[in-house]
């Protein structure tokens, strides 16, 4: 493509310069050629197009071996891989834009197709098609606002007067908001966001809207405090506040603040939450999002993001061994020794830890039930397979 236009540009550009030539010497114009009184046109358009003729041939002979010789291959693929994608340059994917993903993904094998968050599976699948390469399934990640200091529930330390985005606010000392690492609410992140997925609220955070959200990490970049984290959306229990303040200063400074109390820490079942620099935080990988730490915490700085639990159910496999008794914080499962227990819905919380410890996946009903079982079921096949 780039040789073609090349050799279309250079070639006009040496017939308008060899017809001025031409004109101006067969004119008379010049100071070895005489005058005359008329010039005979027939021998001069004959002329003229002998000599363009010949010139034309050497140039464009010379062009044709340059365009060879430099020729920029490109492949078909790139073009039908960029058809696809969602165009929003994002860089989500790691790369600068569009055009160097589709690039990368069909000239290097070790780069995966389902890169492109805002395509989603279908890009995802179309992209693997085009490249001849495998899309597997790619958990989704949404945006999550770690700071719950609205303008109702945080001190703010001056009056800000300049310019309405967070950028210009932090040049002002820091940003007018006592608690040097909450949100400053001027809806910087709302504006960046090219899916429309963020709205302010009216106490000043931002609101995410999951069904928008891509995961993009435009607002993330944007944010100059670093309150906003795209994470997984199967990460639905987060300690929503970066503050690492003592606790007797996040008070001051904000309602909603984690004071590392510690009680998080003690009520896990599963070592999740951690204390350090004043600060409790989860380990994703250890935390099963029961909610039991976020309904403990005092100041609820821990967030449940599934506001409403469905209660545990036992059903028909149960070999009643139990354990569910066992491992229940509020006392809800029931029964005696190799008989079907019982769920009390009146306690049950739905924190699914009956759920994820039954051996016989023999509790169902809770928000984790569908992906306990399908576990268990790739690990029987495993096991299958390998005997």
């Amino acid at each position: 493509m780039f040789g073609k236009r090349m050799i279309r540009k250079t070639s006009l550009f040496t017939v308008i310069l060899l017809l001025v030539y031409a004109s101006a010497l067969y004119a008379g114009v010049g100071g070895t050629v005489e005058g005359k009184e008329k010039v005979d046109i027939i021998p001069l358009i004959k002329w003229t197009l002998v000599f363009l003729a010949g010139l034309g041939t050497i140039f464009g002979l010379g062009l044709a071996f340059a365009a060879k010789r430099f020729v920029v291959e490109i492949d078909p693929r790139v073009e039908q891989v960029k058809d696809v994608l969602a165009h929003a340059h994002c860089g989500a994917c790691g790369y600068a834009g569009c055009e160097q993903y589709a690039e990368a993904v069909v000239k290097n094998p070790d780069v995966p197709p389902n890169l492109c968050t805002p395509a989603g599976a279908k890009g995802a699948e179309a992209v693997a098609l085009i490249t001849g390469k495998k899309a597997e399934v790619r958990e989704p990640v949404f945006a999550r606002i770690m700071c719950q200091g609205g303008s109702g529930k945080s001190v703010r330390k001056f009056t800000y007067e300049g310019v309405q985005d967070c950028r210009a606010a932090v040049l002002a000392g820091g940003g007018d908001k006592a608690c040097a690492y909450g949100c400053l609410g001027y809806g910087t992140c709302a504006r960046v966001c090219p899916f429309g997925a963020i709205t302010m609220s009216g106490d000043g955070l931002p609101v995410v809207d999951i069904t928008k959200c891509t995961g993009c990490r435009k607002c993330e970049q944007a944010c100059p405090k670093k309150v906003i984290e795209v994470l997984p959306a199967s990460r639905r229990v987060l300690v929503a506040c970066h503050s690492k303040d003592r606790g007797v200063e996040t008070k001051k400074n904000c309602q909603v603040g984690c004071i590392a109390c510690g009680k998080c820490v003690k009520i896990c079942p599963f070592d999740a939450p951690s204390i350090a620099d004043n600060l409790s935080r989860i380990d994703l990988d250890k935390c099963r999002v029961c909610g039991l730490c976020a309904a403990a915490c005092p100041t609820k700085a821990i967030i449940d993001f599934i506001p409403k639990r469905p209660k545990a159910i036992v059903l028909d496999n149960c070999i009643g061994c139990q354990i569910c008794m066992k491992v229940c914080p509020v006392n809800a499962a029931s029964g005696e020794l190799k008989k079907k227990h019982e769920i009390d819905v009146r306690k049950c919380i739905g924190c699914g830890i009956c759920t994820a410890k039954c051996p016989v996946q023999a509790i169902g009903g809770t928000f984790n039930a569908a992906e306990v079982l399908r576990v268990a079921a790739e690990k029987k096949a495993a096991k299958t397979a390998a005997a």
